[in-house]
């Protein structure tokens, strides 16, 4: 019979030591094997959205403003007929929101789409339809780049999501800050 292993505190050191290489040695191959298909569908969604909340348009030039990256759309002329934004801030109830805004030439938001949430579902997940054309707290065609938009608690005119308003605070400054980009794309 073999004899036991003493529970002393270099075997146990030496136990727990090859334990933790053996499991980082197979995260370390984990994410080497997930790492590519991650990134490709990270630009997927982002091509997706990119292309729900731009107008119409021939061509794309990739733009950085103020540290944010910009999609801008082209007609066949060569003429801006509106930017993508991407945007995010860690105001949200459930921490980062990370939204894509869209702006038709004139600043008018025509679209947006969420590209990362952490909201509470059946409340701030909500903001992936309530600010949309149809919904209760529609900001598309507004124009943020004249007025900045805010939620109806706080003196404007946007209707929060009914028990989100932590949330509906962040998505609206979002789309601000997005303006903001947008008023100096051109600049």
């Amino acid at each position: 019979m073999a004899k036991k292993a003493q529970s002393t505190l270099p075997n146990m050191l030496l136990s727990l030591t090859a334990i933790a290489l053996v499991a980082a040695a197979a995260l370390a191959a984990l994410n080497g094997v997930t790492k590519d298909p991650i990134a490709k569908a990270q630009q997927a969604k982002v091509e997706n959205a990119i292309g729900a909340v731009l107008p119409a348009f021939a061509s794309l030039e990739e733009r950085t403003v103020d540290g944010h990256v910009c999609h801008v759309g082209l007609d066949a002329d060569g003429n801006m007929v509106g930017a993508a934004i991407e945007a995010g801030n860690d105001k949200g109830f459930g921490g980062h929101l990370q939204l894509m805004v869209g702006f038709d030439s004139e600043g008018a938001v025509s679209g947006y789409q969420i590209l990362e949430t952490h909201e509470t579902p059946g409340l701030g997940a909500k903001a992936d339809q309530w600010f949309q054309k149809d919904g209760k707290g529609c900001v598309v065609g507004t124009k943020p780049v004249d007025a900045p938009l805010t939620v109806k608690k706080d003196g404007g005119s946007v209707d929060a999501i009914s028990g989100s308003t932590i949330t509906s605070r962040a998505f609206l400054a979002i789309v601000n800050e997005a303006a903001d980009v947008f008023a100096h794309i051109n600049q």
